[in-house]
């Protein structure tokens, strides 16, 4: 009994060392400013477009955050960037590796190019064609500015990608960039709320797409700061509700590879130190539909001349249909980013939602 007794102990006391190792490495609002500085003049400063439609159907005001129209398509250039310009010198001509379903490895490849750092990076063979090309793309223009790099292409539903990047990283001596789960990418996610409230004041709500929690965790802490009274949701794909799980549970549950359109969201789990931030910070986890994805993708095309990717549709999805009160509210939308192949926007078009 003593000795299964000190086993627990010691397990205790593992589990509250890790609880404030992840809580001491946690971003907080004063580097999402930090960030702000680096990505001056680097990111754009996306604008923030309005819908009298969209107002109508929802009986509220409406502010959509139009990431899409950021440098590589997405807001995943704001944490890239920042990660990679906060890199010592050792570090930088060691080159970095990441792994990515398309919008982070577009951000890192392309920051590397910008930045003069080889970037290897592990793309799905099942991405979008569109990413796959782009993300070739930063990496040989990243080749001619004296960086480099390659893309190395894996079988998401075989392999872990993470356990192929760490290996990658310890053969090479390269410095792994997540996607998600490091403090500077978030910091750098977060700059894309605080543009918002920076632009349009405090907020009632505030929707957000969510697949590892990056982009939600830094918004979070970008309301926290700049609009306190606001409710912060994470959306995520119905058939990867993990973080909804994980929320609603207390602790981080992983799940198998979600069959979602949104590519941008088939993640398995949220991170910890994401998840150590939205479980303080944000209101809820909501889902959506993919058929609800694509009356959102198509509302975006039709009224208001904006191609949006599934993943990018989920916020304003969420705030259509999850039956919240929004009536006569202030209401932000981050619309996470537009790299859609044309020829399977066009076949999603044709699916009646």
């Amino acid at each position: 009994g003593r000795a299964a007794g000190s086993v627990v102990g010691r397990k205790m006391v593992r589990t509250q060392d890790s609880i404030l190792s992840t809580m001491k490495t946690l971003p907080d609002y004063d580097d999402v400013v930090a960030a702000a500085r680096r990505l001056a003049g680097q990111a754009h400063r996306t604008p923030v477009m309005h819908s009298a439609t969209a107002d109508a159907m929802l009986g509220a005001s409406l502010f959509f955050k139009c990431e899409n129209f950021q440098r590589m398509g997405a807001f995943k250039f704001r944490g890239a960037y920042n990660a990679l310009a906060k890199l010592d010198e050792r570090q930088r001509k060691a080159g970095v590796v990441c792994f990515s379903s398309g919008n982070h490895a577009q951000a890192v490849a392309l920051s590397g190019s910008l930045l003069g750092i080889a970037t290897t990076i592990l793309m799905p063979l099942d991405a979008p064609p569109l990413k796959i090309q782009a993300t070739r793309g930063y990496v040989a223009a990243g080749h001619r500015a004296g960086g480099g790099g390659e893309v190395v292409l894996f079988d998401r539903f075989k392999d872990d990608r993470e356990a192929l990047a760490q290996a990658m990283a310890a053969q090479h001596g390269l410095t792994m960039i997540p996607p998600f789960d490091h403090a500077d990418v978030i910091a750098g996610q977060g700059t894309a709320a605080k543009e918002l409230f920076d632009e349009v004041g405090p907020l009632d709500c505030l929707f957000v797409c969510m697949g590892g929690g990056g982009l939600l965790a830094g918004s979070a802490l970008a309301a926290r700061a700049l609009s306190p009274d606001c409710k912060v949701y994470g959306v995520e794909p119905e058939a990867g509700n993990d973080g909804q799980q994980s929320f609603r549970a207390g602790r981080i549950i992983r799940i198998d590879t979600p069959q979602t359109i949104a590519d941008g969201a088939q993640t398995q789990s949220v991170g910890e130190i994401t998840f150590a931030v939205i479980r303080r910070d944000v209101t809820d986890v909501l889902t959506a539909s993919d058929d609800q994805l694509i009356g959102a993708m198509r509302f975006f095309a039709e009224r208001m001349k904006m191609l949006v990717e599934p993943t990018g549709a989920l916020g304003f999805a969420a705030a259509l249909h999850a039956g919240l009160p929004l009536q006569g509210k202030r209401v932000g939308v981050i619309i996470s980013g537009g790299n859609v192949d044309l020829q399977r926007f066009g076949k999603l078009m044709e699916v009646k939602a």
